[in-house]
């Protein structure tokens, strides 16, 4: 698709990004936005539509910013050594002069310490949980500690500060964690990186048994409409796995290591980032791309999942290489945030 226009991020850094023709469109029929982190740039990224209709690409600072639970209420963050919460400052209808229609505020923090934490969720009762990667656990954050442990994969033997299999990925079902990924099922320091081209798994949580090993470093499993989704992210490929016997199916094969995603209706948004080192290599997708010529890409792609097309795309052309969770803002045009890194938060006071 050809290019369209953009606005540049509210930031000192150069970042360059051009979308896909009637993506625009895509967002104003679909009445929605959508956003992403990236924690080696340390950004949180919001995309929506400026009030003469242009694409608006908006980011504000957290440190290592990666996994992110969106609800009505706002947006929780993984950072480096805390999960933030901002909220939404804005009811329904409320909007700002600039066309903001959801702004989100800074408004907590749980301190965690460097625990490598990944997916974030809020369970039935609204707890905050998340993949404390650095202990090979589910945990839910504390009042008096880093972290209370929920759950352990199976294969772990006891938690300790050695990130034994790369738990990386959950998702809850009717508020409960039901499913999540590992890159392997190694119970020893570090074990996964001689694991990374096979060996991935996904675990269902709530019998302690392995649905699926059939993966190269998965990510980002998630569940809609009962249909389980996962990304093969060795392969490059956003998958369906059978919730009886594993079996996968692959919708669509993309040009990019892939982590974040987030189902909406009929559409995968899914995040794709560009190698680490300059190529994949040990990996299924680095043959891949080789055989179709094809050369990897940092950005966001729209898939349809009945078809497997892609409809729509934002591809970071400079400033961005990688990106960790995709999240949907349902019902909000152009959605802005406050950032902890500079004097606005300190000034933005509301009673």
């Amino acid at each position: 698709m050809p290019e369209s226009g953009y606005l540049p991020p509210q930031s000192n850094q150069e970042v360059r990004s051009s979308t896909s023709r009637g993506l625009e469109s895509f967002l104003e029929t679909n009445r929605l936005s959508f956003g992403f982190t990236s924690y080696r740039t340390g950004f949180l990224y919001l995309v929506g539509l400026v009030p003469d209709g242009r694409i608006s690409l908006h980011q504000r600072a957290f440190e290592r910013a990666m996994g992110v639970h969106a609800d009505e209420q706002g947006l929780t963050i993984a950072t480096a050594w805390q999960i933030w919460t901002l909220v939404n400052q804005l009811g329904q209808g409320e909007h700002l002069s600039d066309g903001t229609d959801a702004f989100y505020v800074p408004r907590s923090s749980h301190v965690t310490g460097d625990l490598d934490a990944h997916d974030v969720a809020r369970d039935e009762e609204g707890r905050l949980l998340f993949v404390n990667t650095k202990y090979s656990c589910v945990a839910r954050v504390s009042e008096t500690a880093s972290f209370s442990p929920v759950w352990t994969p199976p294969f772990i033997s006891r938690l300790a500060p050695e990130d034994r299999c790369h738990l990386n990925g959950f998702c809850l079902e009717q508020g409960v964690p039901k499913y999540a990924t590992a890159v392997s099922t190694t119970d020893s320091v570090s074990g996964w990186r001689e694991k990374r081209a096979e060996g991935g798994c996904l675990i269902d949580i709530q019998t302690d048994t392995i649905l699926s090993m059939d993966l190269s470093m998965p990510h980002s499993p998630r569940l809609a409409d009962e249909r389980l989704y996962v990304l093969n992210s060795g392969h490059g490929s956003l998958c369906e796995v059978d919730r009886v016997d594993g079996h996968l199916r692959t919708i669509a094969n993309l040009p990019g290591f892939l982590r974040g995603l987030s189902i909406h209706g009929n559409y995968a948004f899914v995040g794709l980032s560009l190698p680490r080192d300059g190529n994949f290599a040990g990996l299924p997708l680095s043959d891949r791309l080789s055989v179709q010529d094809v050369s990897p890409w940092c950005g966001l792609q729209i898939v349809d999942l009945q078809s497997g097309d892609v409809v729509h795309w934002l591809r970071f052309d400079q400033g961005v290489e990688e990106l960790f969770d995709v999240f949907v803002l349902p019902g909000v045009r152009r959605p802005m945030a406050l950032g902890i890194s500079n004097d606005e938060v300190k000034q933005h006071i509301t009673y």
